[in-house]
């Protein structure tokens, strides 16, 4: 494919995933929306909080000020739906295929929409 060629399948968010082992969900929900996120979830321990691209400075400050550590915080296209491999050699194949991409040091950022089962 050419250069941006799937990129209708992915919105640009703001992603900020929080280790929230330790915290209440509820009270995290509510900081982030009050700092302007547009979304959050909570999985396995996981909070990711998701924003309009605008919108993420400040959301990234707020809940700095407010004490939080990230495991990660930046823009991120996310998938719009994520699509599931099944066969052990498709999955290997993809593996091999992203991490070949994510060593080149031409290749900025990797998205996909693969969902490991």
């Amino acid at each position: 494919g050419t250069t941006g060629c799937v990129s209708w399948q992915f919105n640009q968010k703001g992603v900020i995933v929080i280790d929230g082992e330790d915290l209440d969900e509820d009270s995290v929900m509510m900081e982030a929306l009050d700092a302007g996120a547009e979304d959050f979830s909570a999985e396995e321990g996981i909070f990711e909080i998701y924003t309009d691209p605008d919108s993420f400075d400040d959301v990234r400050e707020k809940l700095t000020s407010a004490g939080y550590e990230f495991m990660e915080a930046q823009v991120q296209m996310v998938p719009q739906n994520y699509m599931t491999i099944s066969g052990e050699d498709n999955l290997k194949n993809m593996q091999k295929m992203l991490e070949v991409m994510e060593d080149n040091d031409d290749i900025q950022n990797v998205w996909h929409n693969w969902e490991q089962e």
